[in-house]
Parts: C-alpha cells; sequence; structure tokens
C-alpha cells in the first residue's frame, strides 16, 4: 500500500477542480491511500468521498500558522509515513512540505501552473491567444509523473454517499417545477456581471411559469439576494440558510446553474447539472473551465480584442469601462439558460 500525499490549500475553485482527479485515481488504485491537505473551511466539498481519501484540514489562522504552525503540521503529517507527495498548489507553504519529505528520501511531483502562458495570453498587446492546458490536465500530469494512469470518469460527489432529498425538503418543499440557480457574484470585479443587468435576469426569469429560482451567495453578500428573494415572485435567496453540504444537495437538484467565473461554477460542475456562466476579463482558454461543462454554455462578448486581460479577473480594467461585461445583454444569459433548459427536456424524452 502507498500513501500519497495531495497538497492543494486553496482556493475554492482550484480545490473544486482537483475532486475529479483525485477521485477517479482514488478509484482506479483502490489499495493505495491517497491524504489531501486542504484548508478547514474547504473540507465540505469532500464530505462524500472514496473510502481510500483522506482529508486532512489544515487551520492557517490558529495551531497551523506561522513557521511553528508548520513544524506542527509536518510532523503531524510524518505520522501518517507518506509514501509519495503531490504537489498541486506550488506555493511557498506546499514548497515547504514537499521539501521536507524530499529530504527524507520520499518520490514528489509538483504542478506546472504555466505562468509564462497564462501572461502571454493576458497581455495587452501581441497576446498569443490559443486553449491552454487546463487546471484538471495539470492535477493529471501530476499524478501521471508520479506512475499513475488512469481515466478520468467522475460524474458526481454524490456518487460515492447518500444523496438524500428529505434533508431539504423541510425548507425548500417538494420540486414540483423547474429550479435554477443563480449565484450572481465572484471575487473580483473583472468577473462580475453588473448587479443592474443581474437583476433584470432574474425578474425575466421569475416572470416565467413553472420557474423557482435560488440565490447563492455568501454572508456579505446576502443583503442583496434577500432584496430581489423580497421584490420578485418564486425567487429565495438560500445564503447563510444552508450549511456548504446542504447547498452542494440542492445544487445537485437544479436544471440549471448560472454562474460566473467563480467557485460556483465549479461546485455546480461537481454535482454534474448544466452551467450557463459569464465571462468578462477572464477567458476560458486560461484553463479554468467548470469540469464536464459544455462550452456552448459560456456567455461573453468574444470579439474584444483586449480579452483576456486577467487569469483571475484582479486586475483593473484599462479602458476603464468593463465592456467585456457591460456589453452582454440580459437577454443574452436568459436564452441561453433558456436553451439549456429546452436541452433538458429533449433529453427526458429521449
Amino acid at each position: 500500500m502507498t500513501k500519497v500525499l495531495v497538497i492543494r490549500l486553496s482556493a475554492l475553485g482550484d480545490v473544486a477542480m482537483l475532486v475529479p482527479v483525485l477521485y477517479s485515481v482514488a478509484k482506479y488504485y483502490p489499495g493505495d491511500d491517497f491524504f489531501l491537505l486542504t484548508k478547514s473551511p474547504l473540507i465540505p466539498i469532500f464530505e462524500n468521498r472514496p473510502s481510500n481519501i483522506n482529508v486532512i484540514p489544515v487551520f492557517s489562522k490558529d495551531k497551523h500558522k506561522g513557521i511553528l504552525g508548520l513544524w506542527n503540521l509536518l510532523m503531524q503529517l510524518s505520522h501518517e509515513k507518506i509514501d509519495v507527495v503531490a504537489d498541486m498548489h506550488n506555493v511557498l507553504r506546499s514548497q515547504q512540505i514537499r521539501r521536507f519529505f524530499r529530504l527524507k528520501g520520499k518520490k514528489v511531483a509538483h504542478i506546472d501552473k504555466g505562468r509564462c502562458e497564462k501572461k502571454k495570453l493576458t497581455r495587452r498587446y501581441n497576446k498569443i491567444f490559443r486553449p491552454l492546458e487546463t487546471s484538471i490536465e495539470r492535477y493529471h500530469d501530476v499524478f501521471r509523473s508520479l506512475g499513475y494512469e488512469f481515466p478520468l470518469d467522475f460524474r458526481s460527489i454524490f456518487e460515492y454517499g447518500d444523496r438524500d432529498f428529505k434533508l431539504i425538503e423541510p425548507t425548500l418543499g417538494p420540486k414540483t417545477c423547474t429550479w435554477i440557480g443563480i449565484a450572481p457574484f465572484a471575487k473580483h470585479r473583472g468577473k462580475l456581471y453588473p448587479l443592474e443587468k443581474i437583476e433584470e435576469v432574474i425578474q425575466k426569469l421569475s416572470e416565467k411559469s413553472g420557474v423557482k429560482i435560488f440565490l447563492f451567495g455568501g454572508k456579505e453578500e446576502k443583503s442583496y439576494l434577500e432584496i430581489w428573494a423580497r421584490k420578485y415572485k418564486n425567487v429565495t435567496s438560500v445564503a447563510g440558510h444552508f450549511s456548504f453540504s446542504s447547498e452542494l444537495l440542492l445544487m445537485s437538484y437544479l436544471d440549471v446553474m448560472l454562474t460566473m467565473d467563480s467557485g460556483n461554477m465549479h461546485l455546480a460542475s461537481l454535482v454534474g447539472i448544466p452551467v450557463v456562466s459569464v465571462w468578462g476579463a477572464t477567458h476560458v482558454f486560461a484553463g479554468f473551465y467548470g469540469y464536464g461543462q459544455k462550452l456552448e454554455n459560456i456567455v461573453e462578448i468574444e470579439d474584444l480584442n483586449c480579452r483576456p486581460c486577467s487569469v483571475f479577473g484582479n486586475k483593473p480594467c484599462f479602458r476603464k469601462d468593463y465592456a467585456c461585461l457591460e456589453m452582454i445583454p440580459p437577454e443574452k444569459i436568459v436564452n441561453r439558460i433558456e436553451k439549456v433548459l429546452s436541452n433538458n427536456r429533449h433529453n427526458s424524452q429521449i
């Protein structure tokens, strides 16, 4: 039995993209044990996991903080008798961890993030505009370099655990119509569709018969979502009302999810539902698209030669107008959602 330490500390979307790869390798190598090292708030993603995956939480704000905290973490990991290290993060802390195990004679490998390629893709002038290797493929490459050969056949996190609608039915009631999820926020301005326009999307969808809309977001966004929920019929905000695990369960019963290029796009992908995603300063060519999602469900302005200007959407718009987002009409998003729902109905009749 080989014990493999897999390191991906953050962020939400990057950790979520690791799931299809990690679950696939665990499935095809049931005799090996995989120990995932990730930040404690992300643990709920892995509640339904193969039995040979163990999750080790990192508490970066207290007992694992600083040099002493790193030493405590290393001592904890040493007790697991790790044989192999797969560094899927390649940041200072993960580099220190893998260096520790390399000095102990263990086999290690780390991700190539393709920073140079991404810089060429997003620079203002003389872009090299081509699709790069995805993060999921890069994770896969790390395992291959360690001798693990396996196909990616992941479908849903609920393939490995119970999916019990009764856990959310007392709050939401039975599902008797089409359920649409909307996660309108993103961490950076370059990924954020204007709020007045997303409100138009919510309004237009809420006016359709046989539709119920659920709004997803964090604590800091809760007030916006609740205003919209009160303002429009058949709209419910789940922000602050559901646990992380319950939100994932609810997502799995949606007929479609609308997101930005954000962590919620990846979470919805992990439960196997179609996602319509809005892209502004960032671009799918950088390799961060949701697992198993169709490219046709991307909503974007394709003919802006300044796109993409950022890998993560955190750079200020040099045009000052965020045209990549402002130019997307709400109707375009609504039409794409309707197309997905129409395809769902057609496929269910086959």
